[in-house]
């Protein structure tokens, strides 16, 4: 495998779909040179141009470093080839088809041509028009998007099985003594492949995981979750009995643009690095607080921040002290750990992952955290030292999309397949209302995506519901008409444009379970077979 130059599994990025395309040395003058990465005759700091003409990572060195997983790296490079593949194949696809409007065998040939190139047939109605009416690009090119997604996503519930490793991971947790995790991203879809790729863990194994913009999750929200947990664990003793020792934890993570930080960080904090953690820190703060309030017998949660930087999926985890009391200034840059451990042999990596934490703190005089606590942070700080070496053998260590690119909005409880990295933007919600600013922001994005370009927003709503329950299925669908018509009455102008394209489907909470597509005159759910 080519381990110098990015994917080519795939055509090169073109808009529509917003990917940005590979820096080039070319002659300006200095004094028209705006910030990066607009800077096109200059790779960014820590960069290099290669004999290609590539801006290539000064940082670091293709599968050099010790602790990397070099398989798992090679899996997940595959398995972004295929995404990125199926959504780059849309566009090609239908500009093909446009092309055949008005030939006599228009309909059968377009559906055999959608057949063979995006593995799905297209909307009958809007075909059979074409013939009188101009051929609806925009509602093909929106539907077209959603079902490639949960096309990829139905092949994922039936060809993965991480369930062994998803029970390793989670004993692991319970050993660090902690019996559930529960993440919060942002929304961003830089971070849409936070839990497998940066982190490299099994989905299962954090069964809660919510995105939202600027990582400002809700607190009341997650009280409810912890409440769920530990009344299981009193009826039951699962994932631990309640006198086990184990506590619930809690983590929140930020991103931000190492190369562009005033323009490619989080939207929703103004690029704001130092609002990002801080808004975020203080979120887990109100968490914890109310928790130990709230509640009697000495309640308490751990809590951990994880920062993100998009251009290389490297993390920075801020240390708690042995209160579990976190700071803004104490973390450990991973980046720079990367390149201070790369030449070392593997058990010297380790020793120096050992020490790590307790030397972190002791640099910023605070006391170290508990034994359970720096184990998960070295575990967590090892997984990402292969994502970091995943970007640098796949990405020349820098992705070439700093920015947005993501191909949708994906609305409701999210989906447990497909994630990766900028494919979709998030928006956590039971009600508009509670996540108006949320959808907002996505709005925002998309409007310099597609909409700029006369392309519509595809949003794809998705709610799972328990079918131990009587009557969940059903309310579960009647949730995903709600919450259609209320994006629809607060964007009207979009709507009123063909510029929102929507896909509704709800699941079962068990792993594993059929996508269920929602119709919009049919409310009979049946098990996937397209939008």
């Amino acid at each position: 495998m080519d381990t110098r130059h990015r994917l080519k599994c795939q055509p090169k990025p073109r808009a529509p779909i917003g990917l940005a395309t590979t820096v080039r040395a070319e002659t300006v003058q200095h004094s028209s040179i705006p910030n990066w990465p607009q800077r096109v005759s200059f790779c960014p700091p820590g960069f290099a141009e290669d004999r290609y003409g590539e801006c290539v990572s000064t940082k670091c060195a293709p599968g050099a470093h010790p602790l990397a997983d070099l398989k798992q790296n090679e899996r997940l490079a595959e398995y972004e080839c295929l995404v990125k593949a199926s959504f780059s194949n849309i566009v090609p696809t239908l500009k093909q088809i446009a092309a055949l409007r008005l030939e006599a065998d228009f309909e059968t040939r377009a559906q055999e041509i959608a057949r063979d190139r995006l593995g799905f047939d297209l909307d009958e109605s809007v075909l059979a028009n074409a013939w009188i009416a101009p051929l609806d690009m925009k509602k093909l090119y929106g539907s077209s998007v959603l079902k490639t997604f949960c096309k990829l996503a139905q092949e994922d519930v039936l060809q993965q099985d991480s369930s062994n490793e998803a029970e390793e991971v989670i004993r692991f947790f319970i050993d660090c003594g902690f019996h559930e995790v529960n993440v919060s991203a942002c929304a961003d879809g830089r971070l849409k492949g936070f839990i497998n790729y940066i982190l490299r863990l099994p989905q299962e194994a954090v069964p809660r995981h919510q995105f939202y913009a600027g990582a400002l999750f809700d607190v009341e929200v997650n009280i409810k979750q912890w409440k769920a947990t530990e009344l299981r664990r009193f009826r039951e003793g699962l994932p631990t009995t309640t006198d086990s020792g184990t506590r619930y934890l809690k983590i929140a993570a930020y991103h931000f643009s190492g190369s562009d930080p005033d323009h490619e960080g989080c939207l929703a904090h103004g690029s704001s690095d130092v609002k990002a953690k801080q808004e975020a820190l203080d979120r887990l703060r109100a968490f914890s607080t109310a928790i130990e309030n709230g509640f009697c017998c000495g309640a308490s949660v751990a809590t951990l921040l994880i920062g993100v930087d998009t251009d290389n999926d490297a993390i920075r985890i801020h240390v708690p002290d042995a209160n579990g009391h976190m700071s803004l200034d104490c973390y450990i840059d991973n980046m720079a750990l990367y390149q201070e451990t790369a030449h070392l042999t593997k058990l010297e990596a380790q020793w120096k992952l050992n020490a790590v934490v307790e030397e972190t703190a002791r640099q910023f005089q605070r006391s170290a955290p508990e034994t359970g606590m720096r184990r998960l942070i070295k575990q967590l700080l090892i997984n990402n030292l292969s994502q970091i070496d995943y970007v640098c053998q796949y990405h020349n260590g820098r992705y070439a999309d700093v920015g947005h690119a993501e191909w949708f909005i994906s609305v409701g409880d999210g989906f447990e397949e497909v994630h990766l990295r900028n494919l979709a933007y998030f928006s956590f919600m039971q009600t508009l209302e509670e996540s108006a600013a949320d959808m907002d922001v996505g709005i925002n994005i998309f409007t310099r995506l597609n909409i700029a370009k006369g392309l519509p927003v595809p949003v794809t709503i998705h709610y799972r519901y328990d079918n131990r329950v009587p009557g969940a299925r059903e309310r579960a669908v009647a949730r995903c008409h709600r919450v259609k018509a209320a994006i629809s009455a607060r964007y009207p102008e979009l709507m009123d444009k063909g510029l929102l394209v929507f896909g509704m489907s709800v699941q079962a909470e068990q792993s594993g379970s059929a996508l269920e597509t929602v119709s919009d005159n049919d409310q009979k759910n049946q098990a996937y077979r397209g939008l």
